[in-house]
């Protein structure tokens, strides 16, 4: 069942994705206008032009992130004593690091500056990292765990403080295969990943009685004063794309049970 969860996911993503999404619309306006299909061309390029406009033009998708990004918060305190900090993976470049032999950090890199800090705050609590490939293409790989280690010794944490998860694909496998590698059980966890992905990462844990303290990275959008006209469209659409999955991930993992809010609250 967790295979066909997987592929149908992936699949499911590549019908999903914004950007995929105007392409596709694009690519059908083109073939209707092959055809002489002229009405029906303009009822699909019209409007995906308009949608493409307004996206470049202005960061809308801030409306999409920002009430995921607000739904939780690091704590005010830190507590005096904590079991380990688990960090999510996904803030590495599987691909590049893999072409040229490097460890490179993705766009989630904030994830390891977030984990650093904390290892510093925490010297004796062990760092455990779960993540394997979320790409179908890359599933017969050393896969983020070998990377994970790399770059979490180079920002100074010892080897020995290491617990690395390498096998698990998406966010309900982080955790389905992480808890019975920590160190207690019932034992309280700081939790790392992206701020847009804590609500689900949160209802997970949860639901796999792992008891977890959000400690959001990663921040995608924009304060209100600084929300402009920038004409800037790579940039709208990297804060639009994870946040519209997000959404997505959301509504999947709570109907097939995997978590039991649809959007989870401190």
């Amino acid at each position: 069942m967790d295979e066909l969860f997987f592929l149908a996911s992936k699949i499911g993503w590549a019908f999903l994705s914004p950007g995929n999404l105007l392409v596709f619309f694009l690519f059908f306006g083109v073939l209707l206008l092959l055809f002489n299909r002229i009405s029906t061309a303009k009822k699909v390029l019209i409007p995906t032009g308009l949608m493409a406009f307004v996206l470049m033009a202005y960061p809308i998708s801030d409306y999409v992130m920002k009430p995921l990004e607000s739904r939780f918060s690091k704590p005010q305190t830190l507590p005096s004593k904590i079991d380990g900090i688990i960090i999510l993976g996904g803030g590495e470049d599987l691909k590049r690091s893999l072409s040229w032999h490097v460890a490179e950090l993705g766009m989630g890199g904030d994830r390891y500056i977030g984990t650093a800090g904390l290892a510093t705050y925490y010297p004796n609590a062990p760092v455990i990292f779960t993540g394997g490939s979320g790409s179908m293409s890359l599933q017969n790989t050393t896969g983020e765990g070998a990377l994970a280690r790399t770059l979490l010794t180079t920002i100074g944490i010892s080897e020995q403080r290491l617990i690395i998860e390498s096998k698990s694909r998406n966010t309900y496998e982080n955790f389905k295969y992480t808890k019975p590698l920590l160190p207690k059980t019932d034992g309280t966890y700081l939790l790392v990943t992206s701020a847009f992905h804590m609500a689900r990462a949160v209802g997970i844990a949860r639901m796999q009685g792992v008891n977890v303290i959000a400690y959001p990275v990663d921040y995608r959008t924009n304060s209100d004063d600084l929300r402009i006209f920038d004409f800037d469209f790579f940039d709208h659409l990297k804060a639009l794309e994870p946040a519209w999955r997000e959404w997505v991930g959301l509504t999947v993992y709570y109907l097939t049970g995997k978590t039991n809010q649809w959007f989870p609250e401190p």
